[in-house]
């Protein structure tokens, strides 16, 4: 299946793109985010949060949409 990746602020900054698919074959976020860290091999320094259709997920979620977003950290007021 592809999947479609965006990334936002500092994890823009470590791809080098705000959006991009990719194939992929595997059945949780844990598995998408080893393939990601073997790509940008600096993201496993980076602290973010993952979002799966709009919803904050954790690492031992299945993957069951097609969007997924990389969030790093933000300030709220």
């Amino acid at each position: 299946m592809y999947i479609t990746i965006k990334y936002f602020g500092q994890i823009t900054e470590v791809t080098g793109q705000e959006e991009e698919s990719i194939a992929f074959s595997g059945t949780y976020i844990y598995e998408l985010l080893e393939t990601l860290n073997r790509k940008y091999n600096t993201l496993k320094t980076k602290d973010f949060k993952v979002a799966q259709n709009q919803e904050l997920v954790d690492e031992n979620t299945k993957i069951t949409g097609h969007e997924i977003a990389l969030l790093p950290p933000f300030a709220g007021g």
